[in-house]
């Protein structure tokens, strides 16, 4: 198969670091000015852990899908609030006969992608990668990705997904895509809050307003999701349901130190990457947030820590050059 991945942001980066070794026929596609830099030094990779550990590796790179002879697989990497522009503009382009696999956060794409494409895989990034620059990229763990399909009629093209993306990165395949993707969004949902208190970027201060804001964040996202009728799905080391649930109801003295331990594992979310790191004001703040605010509301759930979370993050996030709050001031806010 002759595979493009459009966009080398961190997912795009990390898919194409390590598949490139033993797929020929790849090609990653993204703008002039960040195509040329990967012409020059291709991907860099390292395990978060081990920074000084660094595996370069060369990629085929153009800026153009019309460079790529063929398509048979496009791995789209955009992020949601680019994804319907860049879907109509790959229609133009390829026409319908390729396997489009979506790597978006949440469910959004499942809406817009059908639009333009009739052979859509879904997966899901069950691992947490960043950018520390252009082609050099960080990650917690090496996958999965867990793919699935919402018509079954199109397990076939999944299965020839997962058998080329195996041979670099861990597969998992799943026939609950729905559940899947509802409980990798409930731990999405911290995104807005650790953007919201610039972390990693500047230290957490009151560590007990941290732990109170960020676990009632999941813990209410379980609670959301098991009232619009979707079951947990366990993948890529997630923390259970059962565990957001008690993390936010048991005392502090007896969860701060599995506390404490999960924050040293938190990397730079894709949210912060897109407010913080590149200053803009465009996020998924909407596709995860605002969707379980509105999944709340359908559902009767009161979710309160969420609305209000989401409220100052969408107000915040929307003025140019954002500046991180403190979060002491957060938990004030919310309170209020």
């Amino acid at each position: 198969m002759n595979v493009a991945i459009v966009g080398a942001g961190a997912v795009g980066a990390t898919v194409g670091a390590w598949l490139a070794p033993h797929h020929e026929n790849l090609w990653l596609v993204d703008l002039p000015e960040v195509a040329a830099k990967l012409r020059a030094s291709g991907i860099t990779s390292f395990l978060g852990e081990k920074p000084s550990e660094r595996e370069p590796v060369k990629v085929k790179v153009v800026d153009s899908l019309t460079n790529v002879p063929s398509p048979d697989l496009v791995i789209l990497c955009v992020k949601n609030y680019s994804l319907d522009s860049v879907a109509r503009k790959l229609r133009e382009q390829l026409g319908d006969s390729p396997i489009v696999l979506g790597l978006q956060n949440g469910v959004e794409n499942q809406k817009i992608l059908p639009k333009h494409f009739s052979k859509v895989v879904y997966g899901i990034v069950a691992y947490n990668a960043w950018l520390e620059s252009v082609g050099v990229v960080g990650y917690q763990k090496k996958g999965p990705l867990v793919l699935g399909v919402v018509d079954s009629a199109l397990n076939p093209d999944r299965d020839r997904v997962a058998a080329l993306l195996g041979k670099g990165m861990p597969i998992e395949i799943t026939d609950r895509l729905a559940d899947a993707a509802h409980s990798k969004m409930i731990v999405n949902l911290t995104n807005s809050l650790t953007t919201l208190i610039g972390h990693p970027f500047q230290p957490v201060a009151d560590r007990a307003a941290f732990q109170k804001l960020l676990t009632s964040l999941t813990s209410e996202g379980v609670e959301i999701a098991r009232a619009s009728g979707f079951r947990e799905v366990k993948m890529g080391g997630m923390p259970s349901w059962l565990l957001m649930r008690a993390a936010a109801r048991l005392p502090r003295f007896l969860t701060r130190g599995a506390f404490e331990k999960n924050v040293r594992k938190m990397v730079m979310s894709s949210m912060a990457q897109d407010i913080l790191q590149r200053g803009g004001t465009d996020s998924e703040l909407e596709s995860l947030n605002g969707y379980f605010v509105n999944l709340a509301d359908r559902a009767g759930v009161r979710a309160p820590i969420n609305r209000a979370i989401y409220r100052l993050c969408k107000e915040r996030f929307s003025r140019p050059g954002f500046k991180p709050m403190d979060v002491t001031e957060v938990l004030r806010e919310v309170a209020r």
